[in-house]
């Protein structure tokens, strides 16, 4: 490719570029492409439960095997070093990040894990309540029916 033919494909891109600003977001008329009335999210407590329940085991299996290797590696690591080799600063990096890593997958696990456990309670608070309104309403209802004034 020649300079002059990069420079132009330069110029084209900015000027692409330069014509606006895109966001991804949802027309504002509410479309979506094939979202139902009230919206398409459904979740229940088996779901719910089934991914809290995942998350928690994962927790639970990192927390007593992530650390494993730990003392065979940073023993190994030690040798290496005090003999000269430079391997051993690499494993004794490789260590530490591993730590770093796993401290971070623990703590995603048992934030998904609680989290899940929290929005389990709300819905079936939430449950509750609806219930509670629609029979409520089916109440009112039936005060309204042509029979109820016979």
């Amino acid at each position: 490719m020649a300079w002059e033919e990069w420079e132009h494909l330069k110029r084209e891109a900015a000027d692409r570029r330069s014509t606006g600003m895109q966001l991804n977001q949802l027309p504002a008329d509410g479309g979506g492409g094939g979202a139902q009335p009230g919206g398409d999210l459904m979740v229940n407590q088996q779901d719910l439960a089934a991914i809290g329940d995942k998350a928690f085991d994962l927790w639970d299996a990192l927390g007593n095997h992530g650390r494993d290797a730990w003392s065979s590696s940073q023993s190994a690591a030690s040798d290496l070093k005090g003999q000269g080799f430079s391997l051993g600063g690499g494993l004794d990096h490789v260590q530490e990040r591993w730590e770093r890593q796993l401290t971070t997958l623990l703590d995603a696990c048992a934030h998904i894990s609680n989290h899940l456990e929290f929005t389990k309670r709300i819905h079936r608070g939430d449950e509750h309540y609806i219930a509670g309104q629609l029979s409520s309403i089916a109440t009112l209802d039936e005060g309204f029916s042509e029979e109820a004034g016979r």
